[in-house]
């Protein structure tokens, strides 16, 4: 090996291990709680608006799945979200984000309200009763909050889009928005006889959000849960959909959307 050879050999190793910067905004910060419900500890990330130190009003709430990928490209799996960038830029509107570690592994269990043949999961209701009895009276103790649920949102993509669609329909009096991106309705067919059986409040809101590129069941499945809500009586002011041509599955198209997302629903 000559030392041309040995010098790039060494470059591409250092670039190996050099570590990520982090990206997440200085609003952000981070603590750890016990979650009994799913004889776990969490770490959740909280994102305070920029004026909330130097004000004394309240902020609606909003709660995201899979914190990991929200702030920070350090600890994202394949990009972020730029929550933090975008809510940095908003003069006005602002909310309190929310944003729960999943699981790792045992991401699918917490995030499914019904168990599958093939991937198992179903332990939706316990995920879902953690952040409604245990994070959100601590989340409301801490911080300056309106906490009813006008204005608690919840939102995430795929199982985090079909677990916050869940906690609307099943849990009203505590969560009254949901942010439902790319949802894998697919994984859970019974949330369609859930909706059938259940009635909606008038105050409740969906924004939807799907890509053409996401596999040949997303549109479908999308479309099927958007014609049983109208047929329930739903309004137009009770529901955002947006299909996007050439979106895919991933945190790239997410981010892109957000920001419309989160204007919609607070509004």
């Amino acid at each position: 090996m000559n030392l041309k050879h040995l010098y790039l050999v060494i470059i591409a190793f250092a670039l190996q291990i050099t570590p990520a910067q982090t990206t997440a905004s200085k609003q952000v910060s981070k603590f750890t709680i016990a979650a009994p419900q799913l004889d776990t500890l969490k770490t959740i990330w909280v994102y305070l608006p920029s004026d909330y130190q130097n004000s004394e009003k309240e902020f609606s709430v909003i709660y995201m799945h899979d914190a990991q990928n929200l702030f920070d490209t350090e600890t994202a799996y394949a990009g972020e979200w730029e929550v933090d960038e975008y809510m940095d830029t908003l003069v006005e509107n602002k909310s309190i984000i929310v944003g729960i570690e999943h699981g790792n592994n045992k991401r699918i269990e917490e995030l499914t309200p019904y168990t599958n043949e093939i991937y198992d999961g179903g332990n939706g209701n316990a995920y879902l009763t953690f952040i409604k009895n245990t994070l959100k009276p601590h989340i409301d103790a801490t911080y300056r909050t309106k906490t009813d649920a006008e204005h608690t949102t919840i939102f995430g993509s795929s199982l985090g889009g079909l677990i916050s669609f869940y906690a609307v329909i099943k849990y009203p009096e505590t969560f009254g928005k949901a942010g439902v991106f790319s949802p894998a309705f697919w994984i859970n067919p019974e949330i369609y006889d859930l909706v059938k059986t259940t009635e909606i409040r008038e105050s409740t809101k969906f924004y939807f959000l799907a890509g053409t590129d996401e596999g040949e069941t997303m549109i479908p499945k999308l479309e099927e849960m958007l014609e049983l809500l109208t047929s329930k009586g739903l309004k137009q002011n009770q529901i955002e959909s947006h299909i996007i041509e050439g979106g895919q599955h991933n945190e790239k198209f997410w981010a892109e959307h957000f920001g419309k997302a989160y204007n919609w629903l607070i509004k």
